[in-house]
Protein backbone atom coordinates (compact mmCIF):
# COMPACT_ATOMS: atom_id res chain seq x y z
CA UNK A 1 0.00 0.00 0.00
CA UNK A 2 1.50 3.22 -1.11
CA UNK A 3 1.77 6.22 1.10
CA UNK A 4 -0.73 9.38 0.70
CA UNK A 5 1.74 12.46 -0.17
CA UNK A 6 2.05 15.23 2.31
CA UNK A 7 1.73 18.15 -0.05
CA UNK A 8 -0.54 17.56 -3.47
CA UNK A 9 1.05 19.93 -6.39
CA UNK A 10 -2.35 21.87 -7.68
CA UNK A 11 -3.40 21.91 -10.86
CA UNK A 12 -1.52 24.33 -12.57
CA UNK A 13 -2.97 28.09 -14.45
CA UNK A 14 -6.35 28.70 -13.26
CA UNK A 15 -7.30 30.25 -17.06
CA UNK A 16 -8.80 27.27 -19.74
CA UNK A 17 -6.63 29.15 -22.38
CA UNK A 18 -3.71 28.86 -20.77
CA UNK A 19 -3.74 25.24 -18.96
CA UNK A 20 -4.97 23.89 -22.29
CA UNK A 21 -4.46 25.34 -25.31
CA UNK A 22 -6.56 24.57 -28.33
CA UNK A 23 -9.15 22.11 -27.63
CA UNK A 24 -8.02 19.18 -29.63
CA UNK A 25 -5.13 18.88 -27.45
CA UNK A 26 -7.30 18.22 -24.11
CA UNK A 27 -10.93 16.79 -25.95
CA UNK A 28 -8.94 13.64 -27.08
CA UNK A 29 -7.09 13.33 -23.78
CA UNK A 30 -10.11 13.16 -21.91
CA UNK A 31 -11.43 10.80 -25.01
CA UNK A 32 -8.49 8.61 -23.66
CA UNK A 33 -8.85 8.79 -20.07
CA UNK A 34 -12.94 7.79 -20.50
CA UNK A 35 -11.81 5.01 -22.64
CA UNK A 36 -9.10 4.36 -20.16
CA UNK A 37 -11.89 4.70 -17.20
CA UNK A 38 -14.97 2.69 -19.08
CA UNK A 39 -12.12 -0.41 -19.44
CA UNK A 40 -11.13 -0.33 -16.55
CA UNK A 41 -14.58 -0.29 -14.97
CA UNK A 42 -14.38 2.79 -13.61
CA UNK A 43 -17.81 3.37 -12.65
CA UNK A 44 -19.77 4.24 -9.16
CA UNK A 45 -20.69 1.04 -8.61
CA UNK A 46 -17.68 -1.13 -8.69
CA UNK A 47 -15.75 1.55 -7.22
CA UNK A 48 -18.35 1.27 -3.82
CA UNK A 49 -17.85 -2.30 -4.20
CA UNK A 50 -14.58 -1.91 -3.57
CA UNK A 51 -14.21 0.24 -0.86
CA UNK A 52 -16.98 -1.26 0.62
CA UNK A 53 -19.89 0.15 2.50
CA UNK A 54 -17.47 1.14 5.92
CA UNK A 55 -14.80 2.76 2.99
CA UNK A 56 -17.51 4.56 1.35
CA UNK A 57 -18.78 6.30 4.82
CA UNK A 58 -15.57 7.03 5.71
CA UNK A 59 -15.16 8.71 2.37
CA UNK A 60 -18.08 11.32 3.56
CA UNK A 61 -16.29 11.91 6.71
CA UNK A 62 -12.87 12.31 4.63
CA UNK A 63 -11.26 9.38 5.90
CA UNK A 64 -9.44 7.03 3.64
CA UNK A 65 -8.22 4.40 5.98
CA UNK A 66 -11.23 1.99 5.50
CA UNK A 67 -11.04 2.38 1.69
CA UNK A 68 -7.50 1.60 1.57
CA UNK A 69 -7.81 -1.38 3.86
CA UNK A 70 -10.56 -2.46 1.80
CA UNK A 71 -8.09 -2.34 -1.14
CA UNK A 72 -5.63 -4.15 0.44
CA UNK A 73 -3.32 -6.42 -1.99
CA UNK A 74 -5.05 -5.37 -5.05
CA UNK A 75 -3.13 -3.68 -7.80
CA UNK A 76 -5.63 -3.99 -10.59
CA UNK A 77 -6.27 -1.20 -13.06
CA UNK A 78 -9.45 -0.39 -10.80
CA UNK A 79 -7.53 -0.02 -7.80
CA UNK A 80 -5.00 2.29 -9.13
CA UNK A 81 -7.59 4.49 -10.30
CA UNK A 82 -9.32 4.51 -6.75
CA UNK A 83 -6.41 5.13 -5.10
CA UNK A 84 -4.49 7.87 -7.79
CA UNK A 85 -8.17 9.91 -8.25
CA UNK A 86 -10.00 9.53 -4.68
CA UNK A 87 -7.47 8.62 -2.18
CA UNK A 88 -4.82 10.84 -3.06
CA UNK A 89 -2.35 8.48 -2.95
CA UNK A 90 0.82 8.24 -4.90
CA UNK A 91 1.57 5.29 -6.98
CA UNK A 92 4.18 3.31 -8.94
CA UNK A 93 4.65 4.81 -12.16
CA UNK A 94 4.08 1.15 -13.76
CA UNK A 95 0.74 0.98 -12.35
CA UNK A 96 -0.23 3.68 -13.52
CA UNK A 97 0.68 3.12 -17.13
CA UNK A 98 -1.15 0.26 -17.06
CA UNK A 99 -4.34 2.07 -16.62
CA UNK A 100 -3.74 5.30 -18.23
CA UNK A 101 -2.53 7.59 -20.86
CA UNK A 102 0.19 8.79 -18.56
CA UNK A 103 1.72 11.29 -21.27
CA UNK A 104 -1.30 13.09 -22.13
CA UNK A 105 -2.66 13.69 -18.53
CA UNK A 106 1.22 14.63 -17.58
CA UNK A 107 1.24 17.31 -20.36
CA UNK A 108 -2.16 18.67 -19.40
CA UNK A 109 -1.14 18.92 -15.73
CA UNK A 110 -3.86 15.95 -14.55
CA UNK A 111 -0.80 14.09 -13.27
CA UNK A 112 2.07 14.68 -11.81
CA UNK A 113 4.98 12.59 -12.84
CA UNK A 114 7.44 11.83 -9.76
CA UNK A 115 9.60 9.76 -11.16
CA UNK A 116 8.90 6.12 -9.96
CA UNK A 117 5.73 7.02 -9.02
CA UNK A 118 2.95 9.25 -10.04
CA UNK A 119 0.18 10.88 -8.67
CA UNK A 120 -2.95 12.90 -9.61
CA UNK A 121 -2.98 17.25 -9.22
CA UNK A 122 -6.93 16.51 -9.29
CA UNK A 123 -9.98 14.59 -8.02
CA UNK A 124 -11.28 12.48 -10.99
CA UNK A 125 -14.52 10.11 -9.70
CA UNK A 126 -17.42 8.59 -11.16
CA UNK A 127 -21.02 9.50 -9.99
CA UNK A 128 -24.11 7.64 -10.55
CA UNK A 129 -27.49 8.97 -9.79
CA UNK A 130 -29.90 5.93 -10.20
CA UNK A 131 -33.19 8.99 -9.91
CA UNK A 132 -32.26 9.92 -13.58
CA UNK A 133 -29.93 7.66 -14.36
CA UNK A 134 -27.11 9.79 -14.81
CA UNK A 135 -23.87 8.41 -14.53
CA UNK A 136 -20.50 10.05 -15.41
CA UNK A 137 -16.70 11.80 -14.18
CA UNK A 138 -16.70 14.80 -11.78
CA UNK A 139 -13.42 16.67 -12.00
CA UNK A 140 -12.39 18.64 -9.02
CA UNK A 141 -9.67 19.56 -6.56
CA UNK A 142 -8.60 17.41 -3.80
CA UNK A 143 -10.30 17.57 -0.77
CA UNK A 144 -7.93 19.65 1.63
CA UNK A 145 -7.76 18.09 4.80
CA UNK A 146 -8.32 14.37 4.13
CA UNK A 147 -7.81 12.24 6.97
CA UNK A 148 -7.37 15.10 9.25
CA UNK A 149 -4.35 16.84 7.57
CA UNK A 150 -4.03 20.76 8.32
CA UNK A 151 -4.27 22.28 5.68
CA UNK A 152 -6.54 25.21 4.48
CA UNK A 153 -8.13 25.01 0.66
CA UNK A 154 -6.88 27.57 -1.72
CA UNK A 155 -9.04 30.84 -1.95
CA UNK A 156 -10.08 29.06 -5.59
CA UNK A 157 -10.99 25.54 -4.64
CA UNK A 158 -13.09 23.60 -6.43
CA UNK A 159 -15.77 21.55 -5.10
CA UNK A 160 -16.61 18.37 -6.39
CA UNK A 161 -20.23 16.62 -5.55
CA UNK A 162 -21.13 17.79 -2.18
CA UNK A 163 -23.94 17.36 -0.25
CA UNK A 164 -25.79 20.51 -1.19
CA UNK A 165 -24.87 20.20 -4.91
CA UNK A 166 -26.57 16.76 -5.01
CA UNK A 167 -29.60 17.96 -3.12
CA UNK A 168 -29.78 20.80 -5.75
CA UNK A 169 -29.83 17.89 -8.50
CA UNK A 170 -32.83 16.54 -6.73
CA UNK A 171 -35.27 19.47 -5.91
CA UNK A 172 -34.73 20.77 -9.71
CA UNK A 173 -37.19 20.09 -12.34
CA UNK A 174 -36.31 17.48 -14.88
CA UNK A 175 -39.26 18.29 -17.34
CA UNK A 176 -38.00 18.74 -20.92
CA UNK A 177 -36.49 22.31 -22.10
CA UNK A 178 -34.80 24.14 -24.57
CA UNK A 179 -32.65 26.57 -22.56
CA UNK A 180 -31.19 25.64 -19.03
CA UNK A 181 -28.45 27.58 -17.09
CA UNK A 182 -26.00 26.16 -14.65
CA UNK A 183 -25.60 29.41 -12.41
CA UNK A 184 -22.24 28.95 -10.68
CA UNK A 185 -21.42 25.11 -11.91
CA UNK A 186 -18.49 24.77 -10.15
CA UNK A 187 -17.12 21.70 -11.14
CA UNK A 188 -19.86 20.98 -13.76
CA UNK A 189 -22.41 18.40 -11.78
CA UNK A 190 -25.28 19.87 -12.62
CA UNK A 191 -24.57 20.47 -16.11
CA UNK A 192 -24.38 16.46 -16.10
CA UNK A 193 -28.06 16.40 -15.06
CA UNK A 194 -29.46 19.17 -17.02
CA UNK A 195 -27.92 17.97 -20.37
CA UNK A 196 -29.95 14.80 -19.70
CA UNK A 197 -33.55 17.10 -20.42
CA UNK A 198 -32.12 20.39 -22.17
CA UNK A 199 -31.56 20.86 -25.85
CA UNK A 200 -29.00 23.48 -24.64
CA UNK A 201 -26.62 24.24 -21.75
CA UNK A 202 -25.34 27.43 -20.49
CA UNK A 203 -22.48 27.07 -17.58
CA UNK A 204 -21.42 30.09 -15.95
CA UNK A 205 -18.74 30.75 -12.44
CA UNK A 206 -16.94 33.53 -11.41
CA UNK A 207 -14.01 30.84 -10.66
CA UNK A 208 -11.52 30.75 -13.99
CA UNK A 209 -10.59 27.85 -12.26
CA UNK A 210 -13.93 25.89 -11.50
CA UNK A 211 -14.40 26.84 -15.64
CA UNK A 212 -11.36 24.83 -16.11
CA UNK A 213 -12.07 21.92 -14.34
CA UNK A 214 -16.04 21.76 -15.69
CA UNK A 215 -14.90 22.05 -19.01
CA UNK A 216 -12.64 18.86 -18.13
CA UNK A 217 -15.55 17.28 -16.72
CA UNK A 218 -17.85 18.21 -20.14
CA UNK A 219 -15.27 16.63 -22.56
CA UNK A 220 -15.12 13.68 -20.12
CA UNK A 221 -18.08 13.31 -20.24
CA UNK A 222 -18.21 14.11 -23.98
CA UNK A 223 -21.08 17.00 -23.31
CA UNK A 224 -21.37 20.18 -25.32
CA UNK A 225 -21.80 22.77 -22.69
CA UNK A 226 -21.22 26.45 -23.34
CA UNK A 227 -19.36 28.29 -20.62
CA UNK A 228 -19.50 31.40 -19.44
CA UNK A 229 -16.70 33.50 -16.98
CA UNK A 230 -19.01 36.15 -14.64
CA UNK A 231 -20.91 37.02 -11.08
CA UNK A 232 -24.20 36.59 -11.14
CA UNK A 233 -26.14 37.07 -14.16
CA UNK A 234 -23.71 39.00 -15.97
CA UNK A 235 -22.39 36.62 -18.37
CA UNK A 236 -26.00 35.53 -19.71
CA UNK A 237 -27.03 39.31 -19.78
CA UNK A 238 -30.17 39.63 -22.01
CA UNK A 239 -30.38 35.93 -22.45
CA UNK A 240 -33.93 33.87 -20.97
CA UNK A 241 -34.04 29.97 -20.02
CA UNK A 242 -36.96 28.07 -19.13
CA UNK A 243 -34.78 26.54 -16.08
CA UNK A 244 -31.87 27.98 -14.01
CA UNK A 245 -30.39 26.15 -11.71
CA UNK A 246 -28.08 27.13 -8.69
CA UNK A 247 -26.32 26.53 -5.80
CA UNK A 248 -24.74 30.05 -4.75
CA UNK A 249 -21.87 30.31 -2.54
CA UNK A 250 -24.90 31.22 -0.02
CA UNK A 251 -22.27 31.46 3.23
CA UNK A 252 -23.12 34.04 5.65
CA UNK A 253 -19.64 35.10 6.55
CA UNK A 254 -17.68 38.22 7.71
CA UNK A 255 -15.52 40.24 5.35
CA UNK A 256 -12.23 38.74 6.60
CA UNK A 257 -10.50 39.23 3.17
CA UNK A 258 -9.78 35.26 3.33
CA UNK A 259 -12.49 34.04 1.12
CA UNK A 260 -13.06 31.12 -0.48
CA UNK A 261 -14.95 31.53 -3.74
CA UNK A 262 -16.86 28.21 -3.71
CA UNK A 263 -19.41 29.29 -0.42
CA UNK A 264 -18.79 33.26 0.31
CA UNK A 265 -19.54 35.76 -2.63
CA UNK A 266 -18.62 39.00 -0.15
CA UNK A 267 -22.14 40.31 0.10
CA UNK A 268 -23.51 41.30 3.53
CA UNK A 269 -25.58 38.49 5.23
CA UNK A 270 -27.92 36.48 2.91
CA UNK A 271 -28.04 39.61 0.32
CA UNK A 272 -26.33 37.12 -3.03
CA UNK A 273 -29.24 34.89 -2.11
CA UNK A 274 -31.66 37.88 -2.53
CA UNK A 275 -29.83 38.57 -6.07
CA UNK A 276 -29.83 35.25 -7.21
CA UNK A 277 -33.45 35.16 -6.85
CA UNK A 278 -34.80 38.78 -7.50
CA UNK A 279 -32.85 38.99 -10.44
CA UNK A 280 -34.08 35.16 -11.64
CA UNK A 281 -36.88 36.88 -13.60
CA UNK A 282 -35.50 38.40 -16.15
CA UNK A 283 -33.30 35.35 -17.29
CA UNK A 284 -36.23 33.16 -17.05
CA UNK A 285 -38.48 32.82 -20.07
CA UNK A 286 -42.60 32.50 -19.04
CA UNK A 287 -43.08 29.65 -17.39
CA UNK A 288 -39.73 29.25 -16.59
CA UNK A 289 -38.24 27.80 -13.24
CA UNK A 290 -35.70 28.87 -10.70
CA UNK A 291 -34.28 26.14 -8.07
CA UNK A 292 -32.01 27.33 -5.26
CA UNK A 293 -30.24 25.89 -2.49
CA UNK A 294 -28.82 27.78 0.05
CA UNK A 295 -28.88 29.71 3.34
CA UNK A 296 -30.73 32.58 4.79
CA UNK A 297 -30.90 34.55 7.72
CA UNK A 298 -32.97 34.83 10.40
CA UNK A 299 -33.40 38.18 11.50
CA UNK A 300 -34.51 39.48 15.07
CA UNK A 301 -37.43 40.53 15.02
CA UNK A 302 -38.58 39.62 11.53
CA UNK A 303 -40.16 35.90 10.39
CA UNK A 304 -37.96 34.23 8.56
CA UNK A 305 -40.95 33.44 6.23
CA UNK A 306 -41.03 37.27 5.76
CA UNK A 307 -37.69 37.77 4.89
CA UNK A 308 -37.56 35.27 2.70
CA UNK A 309 -40.95 35.76 0.59
CA UNK A 310 -39.97 39.33 0.25
CA UNK A 311 -36.96 38.17 -2.33
CA UNK A 312 -39.77 37.08 -4.30
CA UNK A 313 -40.28 39.37 -7.70
CA UNK A 314 -43.42 40.15 -9.29
CA UNK A 315 -45.05 37.76 -11.91
CA UNK A 316 -43.50 34.96 -10.02
CA UNK A 317 -44.76 32.17 -7.82
CA UNK A 318 -42.26 30.24 -4.96
CA UNK A 319 -42.32 27.67 -3.14
CA UNK A 320 -39.73 27.32 -0.05
CA UNK A 321 -38.77 24.36 1.94
CA UNK A 322 -36.66 25.06 5.32
CA UNK A 323 -34.89 21.54 5.91
CA UNK A 324 -32.44 22.99 9.05
CA UNK A 325 -31.72 25.96 11.10
CA UNK A 326 -28.49 26.20 12.97
CA UNK A 327 -27.95 29.05 15.92
CA UNK A 328 -24.73 30.90 15.18
CA UNK A 329 -22.64 29.18 17.19
CA UNK A 330 -23.21 25.69 15.30
CA UNK A 331 -23.39 27.61 12.12
CA UNK A 332 -19.97 29.38 12.76
CA UNK A 333 -18.09 25.88 13.51
CA UNK A 334 -19.57 24.36 11.06
CA UNK A 335 -17.62 26.72 8.55
CA UNK A 336 -14.78 27.20 10.25
CA UNK A 337 -14.05 23.67 10.57
CA UNK A 338 -14.32 23.84 6.58
CA UNK A 339 -11.69 26.42 5.92
CA UNK A 340 -9.41 23.89 7.42
CA UNK A 341 -9.29 26.38 10.58
CA UNK A 342 -9.92 23.55 13.48
CA UNK A 343 -6.65 23.89 16.11
CA UNK A 344 -5.79 26.76 14.31
CA UNK A 345 -3.91 29.49 16.55
CA UNK A 346 -6.22 31.67 14.62
CA UNK A 347 -9.36 29.69 15.39
CA UNK A 348 -10.61 31.65 18.13
CA UNK A 349 -10.05 35.20 16.34
CA UNK A 350 -12.07 34.40 13.41
CA UNK A 351 -14.64 32.83 15.77
CA UNK A 352 -15.28 35.97 17.34
CA UNK A 353 -15.02 38.07 14.55
CA UNK A 354 -17.95 36.17 12.84
CA UNK A 355 -20.07 36.39 16.19
CA UNK A 356 -19.84 40.09 16.19
CA UNK A 357 -20.51 40.39 11.93
CA UNK A 358 -23.74 38.08 13.20
CA UNK A 359 -24.32 41.31 15.94
CA UNK A 360 -24.42 43.51 12.93
CA UNK A 361 -26.09 42.24 11.12
CA UNK A 362 -28.75 40.82 13.56
CA UNK A 363 -28.60 37.26 12.47
CA UNK A 364 -30.13 35.29 15.66
CA UNK A 365 -29.99 31.82 13.41
CA UNK A 366 -29.14 30.41 9.47
CA UNK A 367 -31.68 28.42 7.52
CA UNK A 368 -30.73 26.52 4.93
CA UNK A 369 -33.14 25.31 2.69
CA UNK A 370 -34.68 25.20 -0.87
CA UNK A 371 -36.16 27.80 -3.41
CA UNK A 372 -38.26 26.75 -5.87
CA UNK A 373 -39.60 30.32 -8.35
CA UNK A 374 -42.01 29.85 -11.32
CA UNK A 375 -42.21 32.73 -13.48
CA UNK A 376 -46.05 32.59 -13.85
CA UNK A 377 -47.32 36.06 -14.61
CA UNK A 378 -49.20 36.53 -11.83
CA UNK A 379 -50.07 39.86 -11.30
CA UNK A 380 -48.05 39.18 -7.22
CA UNK A 381 -46.36 37.00 -5.27
CA UNK A 382 -47.55 34.16 -4.36
CA UNK A 383 -45.27 32.68 -1.91
CA UNK A 384 -46.11 29.22 0.34
CA UNK A 385 -43.74 28.67 3.28
CA UNK A 386 -42.72 25.56 5.02
CA UNK A 387 -40.39 24.44 7.64
CA UNK A 388 -40.28 20.48 6.59
CA UNK A 389 -36.99 18.74 8.71
CA UNK A 390 -38.32 15.46 7.62
CA UNK A 391 -37.36 12.88 5.66
CA UNK A 392 -38.42 13.49 1.88
CA UNK A 393 -38.50 10.68 -0.92
CA UNK A 394 -35.82 11.69 -3.51
CA UNK A 395 -35.77 13.29 -6.28
CA UNK A 396 -38.43 15.96 -5.21
CA UNK A 397 -38.17 18.21 -7.73
CA UNK A 398 -41.40 17.22 -9.36
CA UNK A 399 -43.06 17.39 -6.12
CA UNK A 400 -42.13 20.97 -5.50
CA UNK A 401 -43.49 21.95 -8.95
CA UNK A 402 -46.53 20.51 -8.06
CA UNK A 403 -47.45 23.03 -4.98
CA UNK A 404 -46.67 25.59 -7.34
CA UNK A 405 -49.05 24.30 -9.78
CA UNK A 406 -51.49 23.37 -7.15
CA UNK A 407 -51.53 27.56 -6.40
CA UNK A 408 -53.91 28.20 -9.10
CA UNK A 409 -56.51 25.02 -8.23
CA UNK A 410 -56.56 25.94 -4.37
CA UNK A 411 -57.89 29.84 -5.59
CA UNK A 412 -61.09 28.14 -7.54
CA UNK A 413 -64.16 29.49 -5.67
CA UNK A 414 -66.10 26.76 -3.68
CA UNK A 415 -68.65 26.03 -6.47
CA UNK A 416 -65.81 25.62 -8.56
CA UNK A 417 -64.34 22.93 -6.02
CA UNK A 418 -67.29 21.40 -5.79
CA UNK A 419 -68.30 20.87 -9.21
CA UNK A 420 -64.88 18.81 -9.58
CA UNK A 421 -64.10 15.21 -9.57
CA UNK A 422 -61.21 15.22 -7.54
CA UNK A 423 -58.29 12.38 -7.07
CA UNK A 424 -56.38 11.69 -3.85
CA UNK A 425 -52.54 11.57 -4.22
CA UNK A 426 -51.37 7.86 -5.08
CA UNK A 427 -49.45 6.08 -2.98
CA UNK A 428 -51.67 7.54 0.09
CA UNK A 429 -51.85 4.96 3.11
CA UNK A 430 -53.95 5.15 6.29
CA UNK A 431 -52.23 4.54 9.47
CA UNK A 432 -54.92 4.26 12.68
CA UNK A 433 -53.50 3.73 16.27
CA UNK A 434 -55.42 3.59 19.30
CA UNK A 435 -56.15 1.42 22.48
CA UNK A 436 -56.11 -2.15 21.80
CA UNK A 437 -59.32 -3.64 21.57
CA UNK A 438 -61.19 -0.40 21.43
CA UNK A 439 -64.00 -0.18 18.80
CA UNK A 440 -62.54 3.04 17.06
CA UNK A 441 -58.95 4.21 16.70
CA UNK A 442 -58.08 7.39 18.78
CA UNK A 443 -55.85 8.66 15.77
CA UNK A 444 -56.10 8.40 11.82
CA UNK A 445 -53.44 9.87 9.83
CA UNK A 446 -53.03 9.46 6.17
CA UNK A 447 -49.41 9.73 4.70
CA UNK A 448 -47.94 9.62 1.18
CA UNK A 449 -44.85 8.05 0.16
CA UNK A 450 -43.87 10.64 -2.38
CA UNK A 451 -42.23 13.73 -2.75
CA UNK A 452 -41.84 15.52 1.13
CA UNK A 453 -43.88 12.53 2.46
CA UNK A 454 -46.39 14.63 3.82
CA UNK A 455 -48.61 13.72 6.72
CA UNK A 456 -52.22 14.45 7.63
CA UNK A 457 -54.90 13.62 10.95
CA UNK A 458 -58.45 13.24 9.92
CA UNK A 459 -61.43 12.69 11.53
CA UNK A 460 -64.21 10.40 10.10
CA UNK A 461 -65.82 12.75 8.42
CA UNK A 462 -63.03 13.97 6.31
CA UNK A 463 -61.49 10.60 6.15
CA UNK A 464 -64.83 9.34 4.27
CA UNK A 465 -64.62 12.47 1.90
CA UNK A 466 -60.86 11.69 0.85
CA UNK A 467 -61.30 7.98 0.47
CA UNK A 468 -64.12 8.80 -1.65
CA UNK A 469 -61.97 11.00 -4.24
CA UNK A 470 -60.90 8.53 -7.04
CA UNK A 471 -61.80 10.41 -9.85
CA UNK A 472 -65.29 9.48 -10.20
CA UNK A 473 -68.29 11.97 -8.63
CA UNK A 474 -68.19 15.47 -7.81
CA UNK A 475 -66.70 16.66 -4.82
CA UNK A 476 -70.55 17.85 -4.20
CA UNK A 477 -71.82 13.98 -4.50
CA UNK A 478 -69.37 13.16 -2.20
CA UNK A 479 -69.82 15.03 1.07
CA UNK A 480 -73.79 14.67 0.06
CA UNK A 481 -73.39 11.75 0.73
CA UNK A 482 -71.30 11.88 3.60
CA UNK A 483 -73.58 14.17 5.04
CA UNK A 484 -76.57 11.59 5.14
CA UNK A 485 -73.99 8.67 6.69
CA UNK A 486 -72.71 11.15 9.17
CA UNK A 487 -76.24 12.74 10.01
CA UNK A 488 -74.91 16.30 9.47
CA UNK A 489 -76.32 19.26 8.13
CA UNK A 490 -75.60 19.37 4.53
CA UNK A 491 -74.77 23.25 4.29
CA UNK A 492 -72.53 23.70 7.44
CA UNK A 493 -71.13 20.11 6.67
CA UNK A 494 -70.43 21.64 3.24
CA UNK A 495 -69.04 24.83 4.29
CA UNK A 496 -66.20 23.19 6.56
CA UNK A 497 -65.32 20.51 4.32
CA UNK A 498 -64.47 22.70 1.37
CA UNK A 499 -62.52 24.92 3.54
CA UNK A 500 -60.78 22.01 4.36
CA UNK A 501 -60.12 20.16 1.05
CA UNK A 502 -58.88 23.74 -0.34
CA UNK A 503 -56.22 23.66 1.96
CA UNK A 504 -55.18 20.21 1.08
CA UNK A 505 -55.54 20.90 -2.85
CA UNK A 506 -52.90 23.62 -1.93
CA UNK A 507 -50.63 20.75 -0.09
CA UNK A 508 -51.31 18.49 -3.77
CA UNK A 509 -53.17 15.86 -1.57
CA UNK A 510 -55.74 16.35 -4.60
CA UNK A 511 -55.70 16.97 -8.30
CA UNK A 512 -59.06 17.37 -10.44
CA UNK A 513 -59.57 14.06 -12.62
CA UNK A 514 -57.17 14.03 -15.37
CA UNK A 515 -54.30 16.22 -13.80
CA UNK A 516 -53.02 13.35 -11.37
CA UNK A 517 -50.49 12.19 -13.12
Amino acid sequence: MMEAVTTIPRLGPTRLCEMLGPMDSYAEAMKRLRDDFMSANYFADPVMDAIGRKGQLALTRNHTIAAERALSGRDDRLATLIRLFVLQQAQPRTLVEAAVDCGRLTRLGLLVDGGDRMWASVDIRPTDDMTDSVSGWVVSDHVANLNTRVARPAPDHVLGASPASISLSHITSRRSVGRALDLGTGSGYQSLHLSRHAREVVATDVNPRALTLATLSFALNDLSVSTRLGSLYEPVSGEQFDLITTNPPFVIAPPSGERLVYREAGHTSDDLMRAVVSGAADRLRPGGSLHVVGNWAHLADTPWQDHVSAWIPSGCDAFIVEREELDPYEYIEVWLADAGLNGSADYRRRYDQWLAYFDACRVEAVGMGWITMVKSGSPRPRVSCLRWPHAVDQPVGADLMAHLSAMDLAELDDAQILDRAWTLAPGTVQETTGEPGASQPTHVVLRRSDGLGRAIEVDAALGGVLGACDGDLTLRMIISAVAQIMRAPLTEFEQSTVRRVRQLIAQTWLTPRGLDS
